[in-house]
């Protein structure tokens, strides 16, 4: 089995420098770099990864935990991750929280116990045990999509977008804007003659959820239409939970025109909703989603939807976490990605070809978001 200074010698370096370029502790010249790769390649070494973490205290694994693995959203997170961490040569070990605060304490704390260098975490709606874990271990990590209050940098606010930033600054933070893209879907459905426009949002305590709702609010106030709370019906970001929500907003006495959901798998259990009671849309009822997924150009009609960068999300995700490794006592930053707004039909509007404009004008220009 060829070793380091095999590698060395095939290079003509020192193995000190073939220690730097595999291990990314020093930089390395480009011809130098390429020269070592080139040796690694033609020999066919592998580091000897344990040994490596028992010198460096680095295993080069990286801990993520997202809840909902199964959810398409979750899951092209996790396909930037995973592409993130491979490009530096990290690996990933991977728990599913469940939602569930203790969970969530526990999956991260056996993360942690098998020493990845930092994490990427998607909190629950109540993180106080998981943030009270990570500073009290001091664990680099960095929070996506939900943002937690004071956990972070301070970041341009989005007016009324729900819990506010700043406070102690300890963690990374990435997540696509929500607050102006919700506002475009009640907008553009009140532009469509809708005066009764329902939500359907997502399990209170999320940032998601209190964003979203804002956003609600501030599309009907450009609008000129007035706040009904009755309008406003939970459906905890699940399909089930969507289900009894919809069938809540039609049990009104006077039931919305229009519905727009806060996440892809709430949309599933509308749609279910609609559905069961005989209900077209949007002949009977326009819909607008939260969240683009791959088979939304399936349905009949054609779901318009706000679509989240969400591999992007993973790929920031891993940047944050590695130049924090790099640099621990550089300020923390919170990043919020643009959406993106795809106009289909089950809003009631025919065919236009115009897909994928950009749902927050205001950051359309910047490729990567807002940063604090």
């Amino acid at each position: 089995m060829p070793t380091m200074a095999d590698v060395a010698r095939t290079a003509g370096v020192s193995v000190a420098t073939v220690s730097h370029v595999l291990n990314g502790t020093r930089p390395v010249l480009p011809h130098t770099r390429q020269a070592v790769l080139d040796a690694v390649d033609e020999l066919g070494y592998t580091p000897n990864t344990l040994a490596r973490s028992l010198v460096t205290s680095r295993t080069r694994s990286i801990g993520l935990a997202v809840s909902a693995i199964s959810n398409p959203y979750f899951t092209e997170i996790l396909q930037g991750v995973e592409a993130g961490a491979l490009e530096h040569g990290y690996s990933l070990l991977i728990a599913d929280p469940h939602d569930d605060p203790e969970h969530e304490r526990k999956v991260v704390q056996l993360l942690h116990e098998r020493r990845v260098d930092g994490m990427i975490v998607a909190p629950s709606a109540d993180p106080r045990e998981l943030v009270a874990y990570l500073t009290r271990h001091e664990v680099p990590t960095v929070f996506l999509d939900r943002v937690v209050e004071g956990a972070g940098g301070v970041e341009e606010p989005e007016d009324d977008a729900g819990p506010p930033s700043g406070g102690p600054r300890r963690f990374d933070q990435v997540c696509a804007e929500s607050t102006r893209p919700m506002a475009e879907l009640v907008t553009h459905l009140a532009g469509l003659g809708h005066r009764r426009i329902g939500l359907v949002a997502g399990l209170p305590g999320l940032s998601t959820t209190a964003e979203r709702i804002a956003g609600y609010r501030r599309g009907l106030t450009a609008s000129g239409l007035p706040h009904d709370p009755h309008l406003i019906v939970h459906g905890d970001s699940e399909s089930a939970g969507a289900e009894v929500a919809t069938a809540a907003l039609l049990a009104l006495p006077t039931p919305p025109t229009a519905l727009v959901t806060a996440n892809n798998t709430m949309t599933i259990g509308t749609l279910r909703t609609l559905r069961a009671r005989g209900l077209s849309v949007p002949d009977d009822l326009a819909l607008c989603c939260f969240d683009d997924f791959a088979w939304a150009d399936l349905f009949a009609p054609r779901l318009t939807a706000i679509a989240q960068p969400s591999r992007e999300i993973g790929t920031e995700a891993v940047r944050l976490l590695l130049e924090r490794l790099a640099a621990p006592d550089r300020p923390t930053r919170t990043l919020r990605l643009p959406c993106a707004f795809v106009h289909r039909t089950s809003c009631g509007c025919a065919e236009t070809g115009e897909y994928g404009r950009p749902a927050s004008r205001s950051q359309s220009s910047q490729s990567k978001g807002t940063v604090s």
